[in-house]
Protein backbone atom coordinates (compact mmCIF):
# COMPACT_ATOMS: atom_id res chain seq x y z
CA UNK A 1 0.00 0.00 0.00
CA UNK A 2 1.76 3.31 -0.53
CA UNK A 3 -0.10 6.41 1.34
CA UNK A 4 2.25 8.95 1.16
CA UNK A 5 3.20 11.52 3.78
CA UNK A 6 1.39 14.04 1.43
CA UNK A 7 -1.65 12.19 2.60
CA UNK A 8 -0.67 11.28 6.30
CA UNK A 9 -0.24 14.96 6.58
CA UNK A 10 -3.49 16.77 5.33
CA UNK A 11 -5.23 14.23 7.26
CA UNK A 12 -3.63 14.90 10.55
CA UNK A 13 -3.50 18.98 9.72
CA UNK A 14 -7.23 18.98 8.67
CA UNK A 15 -8.14 17.17 12.15
CA UNK A 16 -5.87 19.85 13.64
CA UNK A 17 -7.75 22.45 11.88
CA UNK A 18 -11.36 20.88 13.12
CA UNK A 19 -10.02 20.11 16.54
CA UNK A 20 -8.73 23.85 17.26
CA UNK A 21 -11.55 25.93 15.43
CA UNK A 22 -13.16 27.78 18.14
CA UNK A 23 -15.03 30.89 15.60
CA UNK A 24 -11.64 32.58 14.66
CA UNK A 25 -10.08 31.06 11.39
CA UNK A 26 -6.93 28.94 12.92
CA UNK A 27 -3.52 30.32 11.68
CA UNK A 28 -1.25 27.34 9.60
CA UNK A 29 1.41 28.08 11.90
CA UNK A 30 0.09 27.22 14.64
CA UNK A 31 -0.96 23.85 12.97
CA UNK A 32 2.48 23.60 11.86
CA UNK A 33 3.86 24.00 15.80
CA UNK A 34 1.06 21.58 16.91
CA UNK A 35 2.00 18.99 14.08
CA UNK A 36 5.29 19.59 13.61
CA UNK A 37 5.15 19.94 9.88
CA UNK A 38 6.54 22.40 7.92
CA UNK A 39 4.95 25.71 7.36
CA UNK A 40 5.70 25.39 3.63
CA UNK A 41 4.85 22.04 3.23
CA UNK A 42 0.99 22.68 5.03
CA UNK A 43 0.79 26.15 2.75
CA UNK A 44 1.30 23.71 -0.45
CA UNK A 45 -1.48 21.10 1.25
CA UNK A 46 -3.66 23.67 1.87
CA UNK A 47 -4.02 25.78 -1.07
CA UNK A 48 -5.00 21.87 -3.31
CA UNK A 49 -7.20 21.47 0.21
CA UNK A 50 -9.09 25.01 -0.50
CA UNK A 51 -9.32 24.27 -4.27
CA UNK A 52 -11.29 21.34 -3.57
CA UNK A 53 -13.69 23.42 -1.23
CA UNK A 54 -12.54 21.51 2.19
CA UNK A 55 -11.47 24.98 3.37
CA UNK A 56 -12.07 28.57 3.20
CA UNK A 57 -8.85 30.83 3.96
CA UNK A 58 -9.30 34.97 5.58
CA UNK A 59 -6.51 37.08 4.94
CA UNK A 60 -4.98 39.35 6.94
CA UNK A 61 -5.10 40.56 10.73
CA UNK A 62 -6.93 37.61 12.41
CA UNK A 63 -6.67 35.79 9.35
CA UNK A 64 -6.49 31.83 9.03
CA UNK A 65 -8.41 28.65 7.81
CA UNK A 66 -11.24 27.26 8.79
CA UNK A 67 -13.51 24.34 7.29
CA UNK A 68 -15.19 24.95 3.89
CA UNK A 69 -17.66 22.57 5.01
CA UNK A 70 -18.86 20.99 8.53
CA UNK A 71 -16.28 18.39 9.81
CA UNK A 72 -18.96 15.57 9.72
CA UNK A 73 -19.41 16.18 5.71
CA UNK A 74 -15.64 15.39 5.18
CA UNK A 75 -14.47 12.16 4.53
CA UNK A 76 -11.12 11.20 4.29
CA UNK A 77 -10.53 10.03 0.98
CA UNK A 78 -11.78 13.06 0.16
CA UNK A 79 -8.69 15.19 2.18
CA UNK A 80 -6.45 12.36 0.84
CA UNK A 81 -7.55 12.65 -3.26
CA UNK A 82 -7.39 16.26 -2.82
CA UNK A 83 -3.98 16.61 -2.02
CA UNK A 84 -3.58 14.57 -5.15
CA UNK A 85 -2.87 11.27 -3.14
CA UNK A 86 -4.73 7.85 -4.27
CA UNK A 87 -4.36 4.85 -2.36
CA UNK A 88 -3.60 2.17 -4.86
CA UNK A 89 -2.07 -1.37 -4.07
CA UNK A 90 -1.80 -2.52 -7.41
CA UNK A 91 1.64 -2.58 -8.98
CA UNK A 92 0.00 -1.19 -12.20
CA UNK A 93 -2.48 1.22 -10.58
CA UNK A 94 -5.34 -0.57 -11.93
CA UNK A 95 -4.50 -1.03 -14.99
CA UNK A 96 -4.24 -5.08 -15.10
CA UNK A 97 -0.75 -4.75 -16.96
CA UNK A 98 0.88 -5.78 -13.84
CA UNK A 99 3.41 -8.36 -14.90
CA UNK A 100 4.72 -7.25 -18.50
CA UNK A 101 1.42 -6.53 -20.55
CA UNK A 102 -0.11 -9.31 -18.70
CA UNK A 103 -2.56 -9.07 -15.35
CA UNK A 104 -0.64 -10.95 -12.50
CA UNK A 105 -1.80 -13.56 -10.07
CA UNK A 106 -2.56 -11.67 -7.39
CA UNK A 107 -3.90 -8.64 -8.77
CA UNK A 108 -7.37 -9.43 -7.53
CA UNK A 109 -6.09 -9.79 -4.46
CA UNK A 110 -4.48 -6.11 -4.41
CA UNK A 111 -7.87 -4.63 -6.05
CA UNK A 112 -9.81 -5.99 -3.71
CA UNK A 113 -7.39 -4.69 -0.69
CA UNK A 114 -8.16 -1.14 -2.98
CA UNK A 115 -11.83 -1.53 -2.70
CA UNK A 116 -12.03 -2.07 1.08
CA UNK A 117 -8.91 0.72 2.16
CA UNK A 118 -11.33 3.21 -0.51
CA UNK A 119 -15.06 1.98 1.57
CA UNK A 120 -12.58 2.66 4.76
CA UNK A 121 -11.60 5.94 3.88
CA UNK A 122 -15.02 7.07 2.52
CA UNK A 123 -16.71 5.77 6.14
CA UNK A 124 -14.49 7.94 8.18
CA UNK A 125 -14.95 12.25 8.40
CA UNK A 126 -13.04 14.55 10.23
CA UNK A 127 -16.54 14.78 12.88
CA UNK A 128 -15.85 11.16 13.59
CA UNK A 129 -11.86 11.91 14.07
CA UNK A 130 -12.70 14.91 16.49
CA UNK A 131 -15.48 13.13 18.47
CA UNK A 132 -12.77 10.11 18.78
CA UNK A 133 -10.01 12.72 19.84
CA UNK A 134 -13.03 14.27 22.38
CA UNK A 135 -13.56 11.08 23.84
CA UNK A 136 -9.69 10.01 24.72
CA UNK A 137 -9.31 13.76 25.68
CA UNK A 138 -12.35 13.54 28.26
CA UNK A 139 -11.12 9.95 29.37
CA UNK A 140 -7.60 11.02 30.37
CA UNK A 141 -9.30 13.94 32.11
CA UNK A 142 -7.77 16.42 29.73
CA UNK A 143 -9.82 19.31 28.69
CA UNK A 144 -12.30 19.45 26.04
CA UNK A 145 -11.43 20.81 23.13
CA UNK A 146 -14.59 22.25 21.29
CA UNK A 147 -14.74 23.08 17.33
CA UNK A 148 -17.97 25.24 16.48
CA UNK A 149 -19.10 23.67 12.84
CA UNK A 150 -20.83 25.80 10.46
CA UNK A 151 -22.87 24.28 7.27
CA UNK A 152 -22.33 27.82 5.44
CA UNK A 153 -19.34 30.14 5.93
CA UNK A 154 -19.56 33.47 7.70
CA UNK A 155 -19.97 36.59 5.95
CA UNK A 156 -16.62 37.96 3.88
CA UNK A 157 -14.67 34.41 4.63
CA UNK A 158 -13.98 32.81 1.83
CA UNK A 159 -11.11 33.83 -0.11
CA UNK A 160 -10.84 32.86 -3.99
Amino acid sequence: MKLTTKGRYAVTAMLDLAIHYQGDPVVLADISERQSISLAYLEQLFAKLRRFGLVCSTRGPGGGYSLGRPAHAITLVDVIEAVDEGVDTTRCGGASNCQGMQRCLTHDLWAELNEHINAFLSGHTLGDLVERHRRRATAAGGEHVVAFERSEPAAGERVS
